[in-house]
Order: C-alpha cells, then sequence, then structure tokens
C-alpha cells in the first residue's frame, strides 16, 4: 500500500476540509496548497506549504497559472519503480507526491446562474485540476487521487486504520 507522505490540496469546494486536513497533519502528512485553499489550511492553524514556494515560481496571471509547473506534474507522474525517473526527480529538485485533492471550479453553477457575465463563466473553466487530476490518474499506483468531499472521511478513516497508507 502507498504512504502518504505528501499531499497536493486545492479545492473549490472546501466542504468537510478542516477535519480532513487536520487528520492529515495528525498523521504527518505534509500539506502542498495554492491561493485560497492554503490561506484556509493556514487559519486552522495546519502548516502548509505553498506551491509557489515548492515551484520557485509564482502565481500568476490572476491565479491562472498556479500548478501549471514540471516540479508539480513531475512529482505526480514519476515512476517510483523507474530509476530513471527517480534518478530525474531528484536532479530537478522534484520532491514526490502521493496524494492529490482537487475538486473543480464550479462552472455549471456558474452558468447556470441568471444574468452570469460572460467572463466570470470563463473564469470558471478549470485548467490546473483537471491537469493534476489526469497526472495523478495516470499514475494512480504510487499517486492517490481524491476528488468527492463526500469521501474524505471515509478516505481519512482508512488512512488512520493502514498506518497512513
Amino acid at each position: 500500500m502507498l504512504k502518504i507522505k505528501r499531499a497536493l490540496i486545492s479545492v473549490s469546494d472546501k466542504k468537510g476540509l478542516d477535519d480532513f486536513v487536520k487528520g492529515l497533519n495528525e498523521l504527518g502528512v505534509e500539506i502542498l496548497s495554492t491561493g485560497g485553499t492554503a490561506k484556509k489550511i493556514s487559519s486552522l492553524g495546519i502548516p502548509v506549504r505553498d506551491v509557489s514556494s515548492y515551484t520557485g515560481f509564482p502565481e500568476m496571471l490572476d491565479g491562472r497559472v498556479k500548478t501549471l509547473h514540471p516540479k508539480v506534474h513531475g512529482a505526480l507522474l514519476a515512476l517510483r519503480e523507474k530509476d530513471e525517473h527517480m534518478e530525474q526527480v531528484k536532479k530537478h529538485g522534484i520532491e514526490l507526491i502521493d496524494m492529490v485533492v482537487v475538486n473543480l471550479y464550479p462552472f455549471k453553477k456558474t452558468i447556470e446562474k441568471p444574468n452570469v457575465h460572460f467572463e466570470e463563466a470563463i473564469e470558471n473553466i478549470d485548467i490546473g485540476g483537471p491537469s493534476m487530476l489526469r497526472s495523478a490518474a495516470k499514475n494512480f499506483r504510487s499517486v492517490a487521487v481524491i476528488c468527492n468531499p463526500e469521501r474524505y472521511g471515509e478516505i481519512l478513516g482508512e488512512l488512520k486504520n493502514n498506518g497512513g497508507s
């Protein structure tokens, strides 16, 4: 089973996040996060490392670019059983990510609003979230993928029952 040492959390829907990140923290999981999610986690008194400090690259373009970085996707896509991948990860200072917790911007909910402005709708098209979910899913043997807040309790229970795995 996969031991969760580092999780990247970037969620639009923060429902259930408090207890989930508290539980991850109790298990010793390092938390990487972005923007509003990082602020929320920090406000709970839980240590959180901003993705920008990890990548060495700031959020830019009004938050449109946060996680679209080789250090993020390399950390998700690296095949841990391949020596060549592990050498490249080490060479480029990439720290492996074992869990991705992402839920996407509420595009459908946004466009269903009466009189929604086109610009608001466009800004609710998520790019980084789906990219991380796909990278993590491609490496499902090494990266846990969490996209449904309704499952946080169940997942945390499994981690606690299995020593963080």
